[in-house]
């Protein structure tokens, strides 16, 4: 590519003035085969306009997070909470991204206790005290997705729940503190792990987090295991999910066989998980969906 072509990204601006000291930086580095060291593919790094297009979708999805946040409690039913949600994020242009997704029926996944993900609402499923849960919202607006799930806790619930709930979120936020541009994705698992085990948890490995932005799930995928220095590099521009399932117990997982998606802990111990939507800037990271 020339200096004065069009830079590869997208963002209209010429190569020299957008991504060439970028790919000279690349072009200089040495990555260790033995430790996965990867360089990012060109694809997953997003211009200004589609961070700004993310960013718009993490607005909506966070004021869905909200509303159902404001509707957790003793009673009510978790296909009500879905249905509530979708009618506001349809009703701002959006659209839920779960609904029909590989099939899956519902616009939103809530998932209690044991449930470790993709908990699948239903109007039998009624919120009872003591129960947590996360739920789980990604919003597709103008092309664009953002991605985050909050936990909750019905009433009052038991020490173990509470500190599980606790520890989940610690978890996230020590994951997205270890992200640094010119790091790599093996940092935040690293990190993860660490806090989960010292806390007696333990962190699910057959799942993790994700790339996203112009689709649901893109490159890279974020283990929330994994060793220092090692996977791809993490650059400016990269937008990807931090979403570690804690659980309190082992961290062997089963799939529902009835309905396909319902992950739950194969201990049955109790399960608990935050996450966002962040962006790899020069200096660090911003949320764009939390």
């Amino acid at each position: 590519m020339n200096r004065n072509d069009l830079c590869w990204c997208g963002s209209g601006r010429k190569y020299k003035k957008c991504h060439l000291a970028y790919d000279e930086r690349l072009d200089a580095m040495k990555f260790d085969f033995f430790k996965g060291q990867v360089r990012p593919p060109r694809n997953i790094i997003k211009n200004a306009a589609d961070i700004e297009g993310i960013r718009k979708a993490g607005v909506l999805n966070d004021a869905a997070l909200d509303l159902a946040a404001s509707m957790v409690e003793e009673g009510r039913d978790t296909a009500s909470i879905d249905d509530a949600v979708r009618k506001l994020i349809e009703g701002n242009g959006g659209i839920p991204a779960c609904l029909n997704y590989e099939g899956y029926p519902k616009s939103i996944c809530i998932s209690l206790n044991d449930v470790v993900c993709h908990g699948i609402p239903s109007r039998k499923t009624i919120l009872k005290e003591g129960d947590i849960l996360n739920v789980d919202i990604t919003t597709i607006l103008d092309g664009y997705y953002a991605d985050a799930s909050r936990m909750f806790m019905v009433g009052k619930v038991s020490p173990e729940a509470e500190r599980l709930v606790q520890v989940a979120k610690e978890c996230m936020l020590i994951g997205i503190e270890a992200v640094k541009p010119w790091g790599y994705v093996g940092d935040i698992g690293a990190a993860v792990n660490a806090h989960a085990k010292a806390n007696g948890c333990s962190v699910v490995t057959e799942l993790g987090g994700h790339g996203v932005g112009k689709d649901f799930h893109e490159d890279p995928y974020i283990p929330h295991v994994g060793e220092r220095g090692t996977g791809m590099l993490l650059v400016p521009g990269m937008v990807f999910t931090v979403e570690p399932m804690i659980n309190a117990g082992r961290y062997k997982v089963t799939v529902d066989k009835k309905d396909g998606w319902t992950v739950r802990t194969k201990d049955h111990s109790l399960s608990a998980q935050w996450e966002k939507t962040i962006l790899v800037t020069e200096t660090g990271v911003e949320v764009l969906s939390s």
